[in-house]
């Protein structure tokens, strides 16, 4: 409201009062329409599938395959509670930029922790931890930047390919670090700087095979293993579901109905998460932070490229749309094939939509305090940031 008033009183902007309460109705209807009901509608069918999973079996597996990592992560999770199965597949979707199967695999997963939490409106230590390593952001296949690289008009959609995975790769480090460090976990131990080593190198091996494809190839690979991988996890849980003689269709009917009660009791925080986020915008404060950061830096650094592709990186924790249009504004701006193009593209993939993140995880278990969680998504978010600007400079020039 503050900045508001400044932009009235002293730039003279007559409308600033009528944006931001048009933003306030805007932004309801836009988290009501655009995101809780496509959303419930996912979520009833994902949450119908885990349930299934559950029942037959395949959860319970990939939580004892996965235990010894995540013991070291997680220590308040028994090593053979489901929550660590749903985890990994949370995890899994992410990294493979599956976001319709990611959210409502990571709202069971919340709920699985919440079972565990010893104070149900208190953020516990392994809440907070998930909620990190998910605004991190970590994301192998970034599809969808490389499709939008190509709409405009980039040279080589996919050179930001490997930039893009180090720096991700940097922001999830840094979460894993910094929570690890709060909470005083082990996690210099062999286990854990093992199954990071391996992920690196699983990473290092994934960016030589694509490195070796066209672009064209590269999307088609993505979209075909992504997509794979889904219609394989469906098939499997409804396989060893019959396989097991459960009723498979009683068994999805049961979950699905906790994924229509979930999307109804995230209603409340999505509108004020979103409405906030657009007075936010409508009021000018965005645009008066980049000027201040701009002023700020060129003090600082003599190369102060980066800060047009900042607007990226400050709207991308308060919403991924919002970033989105950033993005393609700073590449129909400066070109696709431009360093703060570039920078954008790395800017979108190398974080997360943070109180988006918080507000719906969060809000589907009743969570009020969050404790440090939002400072620890943050600081992952920055950590990925400035990855993202030295691998520019070292890429990009």
């Amino acid at each position: 409201m503050i900045v508001a008033v400044i932009q009235f009183f002293i730039y003279g902007d007559f409308n600033v009062f009528e944006r931001i309460v048009s933003s306030t109705f805007e932004m309801s209807k836009f988290a009501v329409m655009d995101i809780a009901l496509p959303l419930g509608g996912v979520m009833i069918l994902w949450l119908g599938l885990m349930n299934i999973g559950e029942r037959a079996g395949a959860i319970n597996f990939l939580s004892r395959l996965i235990a010894p990592f995540f013991s070291k992560l997680f220590p308040e999770i028994p090593a053979a509670h489901p929550a660590n199965g749903h985890l990994v597949m949370n995890f899994a979707a992410n990294m493979l930029g599956l976001d319709n199967a990611a959210t409502p695999i990571g709202l069971k997963a919340m709920n699985s922790l919440q079972e565990l939490n010893p104070q149900s409106e208190v953020a516990s230590n392994a809440q907070i931890m998930f909620l990190a390593l998910n605004t991190s952001g970590l994301t192998i296949i970034p599809v969808t930047i490389m499709a939008q690289r190509a709409i405009m008009g980039a040279a080589n959609p996919t050179d930001i390919f490997i930039p893009l995975l180090i720096s991700t790769f940097f922001s999830t480090i840094t979460a894993i670090l910094y929570v690890g460090i709060r909470q005083k976990l082990n996690i210099w131990n062999r286990v854990v700087i093992g199954w990071i080593a391996g992920l690196a190198a699983f990473i290092l091996l994934l960016v030589y095979g694509f490195s070796r494809l066209d672009s064209q190839t590269a999307f088609q690979v993505s979209k075909i293993g992504g997509n794979f991988l889904l219609l394989s996890i469906i098939m499997i849980f409804v396989s060893v579901g019959a396989y097991k003689r459960i009723n498979v269709y009683e068994a999805f009917i049961d979950g699905a109905k906790t994924g229509f009660e979930t999307s109804i009791k995230i209603l409340p925080y999505l509108v004020g998460m979103l409405v906030g986020i657009g007075v936010f915008r409508a009021s000018g404060a965005m645009d008066l932070l980049v000027h201040g950061l701009q002023y700020l830096f060129s003090f600082i650094f003599s190369d102060v490229r980066f800060v047009d592709a900042l607007p990226t990186a400050l709207m991308k924790p308060l919403s991924g749309s919002g970033a989105k249009a950033m993005m393609v504004e700073a590449m129909k701006t400066y070109g696709a094939d431009s360093f703060v193009g570039r920078l954008s593209c790395m800017f979108q993939g190398a974080a997360d939509t943070t109180f988006y993140i918080i507000a719906l995880y969060f809000g589907s278990v009743g969570i009020k305090k969050t404790r440090y969680a939002v400072t620890a998504g943050l600081i992952a978010d920055l950590g990925g940031i400035i990855a993202a600007i030295l691998v520019a400079y070292l890429f990009f020039g």
